[in-house]
């Protein structure tokens, strides 16, 4: 999950150098790598693993059929699907990878059948066999997964009589699962109680469960790529997945070379400026104060989410309660970690809109009428969008939404598109609203500027796309095909959620920049359009990388690995840029240190978190046997806090400085949250999650998925202790939560006391009395 970059400096490329212009080249960037991916997205939907019509046994005996399969994938879906284990990798880690625990416990009763005629086969008894026999049963259980049975003419699969009863064996164990839950796995007593349910849940995990055993035709590897990784089944990675590793690795050395080489030899074009006097607090409009709400509302978010996170956290070590107190009955794990995702998502979203809602008057030096009761009815609806998409994910994982009910108002099961449909396209009304409003702001600055290509379009095209990407999750329903809903998952979560907001926010912060003085607007201008262009030639296609393992052609894994190393190379042009942004004078860095700090903390997280840790799971042999495991929330944690998060905060608090009065901005408390929340994070990394997830990464490596995500794995002393060790690092961050949230709460007071001005204004002097017009 690599990620895109502001830009603080010029980029020093010599106009000479592109013959083309470089909006020409963006043009061309764009056509290409999009016309790939929604090419890779035709070979998913042509060559998704088929679904049934019915599974029959040799004596051609109905035991599943297309109808229960599906019916399954929705029930499961509605009580909050990826947020309780996860399927082909995709989802929660603390319940079973629902695909390999089903996969290894048929393995094992049809072992049994084999063997000895009993379905009653465990792992030590597949162990005690001499080393033999145990190659000889195994490569005789291979056979019977190994070998593709389905008639793509009748739609029938025919499974042998010892996978039916095996089969058989399954669906016993986990009407007991289902019914009545887990602790270890934190899966809750009840979760489902209708024996038809519980039935179709089971066929539809046993469905995923073949696609991943049986060999795609003509391939020597399953639908899923042989994932996940099971020796008794014969699931182990393709050697092409060594080979593509290997190559994404050379061509990520190539690149920052190239790069290097380019970036240093460039002669010094001195356009990065000096301010030489010291910015001025400026007087908000009307629809500025009411943009600061946003913040207020964002911060809220962010407490929330930091506590649903703790909450989520320590169901690891105590399955169903918090502290003793049986919090499962009121809101279980699903519900939890649906809220500490959906929240990050939301306030993070809701400061990046609020920035151009704050920047869009100031860039276009005009405030519309009635701009403030706009900005206010946005902030309101946003608000019902935010509290009913809670509400009604809480309730579909409670199972008091169920069905298609579930889908369109409770939780669409899916990680990071967990809202309703209703809420969804809610939402995407809201941004349209957000659209319009900074379009009617910028307007006379886009009507000035004349050059269709300039930094106001750019910033109008940039905000567009954020509306146009997060309705690309429309593309499917509870429902659709598996593998073609990950596909337009990975849509919003790769280009939406990762990409294209960050574009959006990469131009705000140059133009902020050319605004300030800090560099030259031409520079600014094309700084931008470089970041962008380095980062959907790869980034785009980058997003494949999310999908080696969907049920997806193989070939997605060559384009996805290649392209996903590329997206480094943007994180490594954002360490120079950020060390060139430090020629600026130190009056401003004074002014905009706190801002500048978390700028420079996103450029820190975006190397380390998206760079190291996110390339540490883009390699296909590293991913085969991480994949569903905690190194991914390494990746996840560092990437959304370090950078996302970073990022926008950051971006509030340069509104926020440029119209707080001195006497209220607590310069102080504010360099303090800043130092506790990295610290925080850091700690959470090293003492928690990194040697979580690397133990549980050596258990898979060495015997499997299903055992690395087992009870054994789970809740061993290792995994537990790792968990408690989070809590010092928890405790920092919270600490610097709290005191960033109270350095913003009195910033916006001070705000509201501030006069207001009903255009916007070139900068006052600090704390010199005005009058409001």
């Amino acid at each position: 999950m690599a990620n895109p970059t502001f830009d603080l400096g010029e980029m020093r490329v010599p106009k000479r150098t592109w013959k083309f212009s470089l909006p020409t080249w963006l043009v061309l960037i764009c056509i290409v790598t999009f016309s790939v991916l929604i090419f890779a997205g035709s070979a998913i939907y042509k060559n998704a693993p088929p679904i049934p019509a019915t599974v029959v046994s040799p004596q051609q005996e109905i035991i599943l059929t297309q109808a229960n399969i599906e019916a399954g994938q929705v029930a499961y879906l509605g009580r909050g699907g990826q947020h309780i284990g996860s399927i082909w990798g995709h989802g929660s880690y603390l319940a079973p990878d629902w695909t390999a625990d089903v996969l290894h416990r048929w393995g094992l009763a049809t072992a049994g059948l084999l063997y000895n005629g009993n379905s009653d086969f465990s792992e030590a008894d597949l162990q005690a066999l001499s080393a033999v026999d145990r190659a000889t049963l195994q490569a005789q259980v291979q056979q019977e997964f190994k070998t593709n049975r389905y008639e793509s003419e009748t739609g029938a699969l025919t499974l042998t009589a010892a996978q039916t009863q095996g089969l058989t064996k399954v669906f016993d164990s986990y009407k007991t699962l289902l019914s009545q839950g887990s602790k270890i796995h934190s899966i809750p007593s009840g979760w489902f109680t209708d024996d038809t349910q519980i039935r179709n849940v089971t066929a539809f995990f046993s469905w995923t469960a073949w696609a991943a055993s049986a060999d795609r035709p003509n391939a020597p590897f399953s639908y899923t790529a042989n994932f996940p990784h099971d020796d008794l089944i014969g699931n182990q990675a393709p050697a092409q997945f060594l080979i593509w590793s290997i190559v994404s690795v050379i061509v990520l050395i190539a690149a920052i070379g190239i790069f290097l080489f380019v970036y240093i030899t460039q002669e010094d074009s001195e356009e990065v400026i000096a301010v030489a006097h010291r910015p001025l607090i400026r007087i908000a409009t009307p629809s500025q104060k009411v943009t600061t709400l946003f913040f207020g509302v964002a911060m809220t978010l962010f407490l929330v989410q930091m506590l649903m996170g703790m909450v989520t956290a320590h169901y690891a070590v105590e399955g169903d309660g918090f502290y003793g107190v049986p919090l499962q009955q009121y809101l279980p794990y699903a519900a939890s970690r649906t809220w500490h995702l959906q929240l990050a998502v939301f306030w993070i979203a809701t400061c990046w809109l609020a920035a151009g809602l704050y920047f869009a008057p100031r860039f276009g030096k005009h405030e519309p009428k009635l701009q403030a009761w706009g900005n206010g009815g946005l902030l309101v609806a946003l608000t019902v969008v935010v509290v009913g998409s809670l509400i009604g994910s809480w309730a579909s994982v409670q199972g008091i939404i169920g069905g298609d009910n579930s889908f369109w108002f409770g939780h669409q099961g899916y990680e990071y598109v967990e809202l309703g449909r209703l809420w969804q396209l809610l939402l995407i009304g809201g941004m349209v609203f957000w659209l319009w409003l900074m379009y009617r702001a910028l307007k006379p600055a886009l009507k000035a500027e004349g050059d269709k290509t300039g930094l106001n379009h750019f910033f109008l095209y940039s905000a567009i796309t954020i509306p146009l990407f997060y309705a690309s999750g429309l593309m499917y329903n509870n429902h659709t095909h598996l593998s073609i809903a990950e596909y337009w998952r990975w849509w919003v979560v790769h280009l939406w959620v990762e990409g294209f907001f960050e574009v959006f926010a990469t131009v705000a912060i140059a133009y902020l920049c050319s605004e300030l003085g800090f560099l030259k607007r031409s520079s600014a201008l094309r700084a931008t359009y470089m970041t962008t262009i380095l980062y959907l030639g790869s980034g785009v296609i980058g997003t494949l990388h999310h999908l080696y393992f969907a049920g997806t052609p193989v070939f997605i894994t060559s384009m996805g690995s290649v392209a996903s190393a590329l997206e480094v190379v943007p994180l490594t042009l954002i360490g120079f840029e950020v060390v060139k942004s430090m020629k600026l004078s130190q009056e401003a860095q004074g002014f905009y240190r706190v801002p500048l700090k978390f700028f420079i903390a996103t450029a820190f997280w975006n190397l380390i978190g998206a760079g190291v840790f996110g390339f540490l799971i883009n390699p296909p042999i590293v991913l085969y046997y991480s994949q569903g495991l905690n190194t991914t929330p390494i990746h996840a944690h560092s990437a959304l806090f370090g950078v996302y998060g970073s990022l926008a905060i950051a971006l509030m608090l340069f509104a926020l400085r440029e119209i707080t009065p001195d006497r209220a901005w607590d310069e102080k408390n504010f360099n303090l949250s800043f130092w506790w929340i990295n610290v925080g994070l850091g700690m959470m990394m090293v003492l928690g999650l990194i040697p979580n997830g690397f133990y549980q990464l050596v258990q898979s490596v060495n015997h499997g998925t299903w055992y690395a995500r087992s009870a054994e794995v789970i809740g061993s002393a290792w995994m537990q202790w790792t968990v408690w060790l989070r809590i010092p690092g928890d405790i920092v961050f919270s600490v610097g939560a709290l005191i960033l949230v109270f350095c913003v709460i009195k910033a916006i007071v001070a705000i509201f006391q501030q006069p207001t001005q009903a255009q916007p204004l070139e900068t006052i002097a600090a704390e010199t009395p005005v009058v409001s017009h």
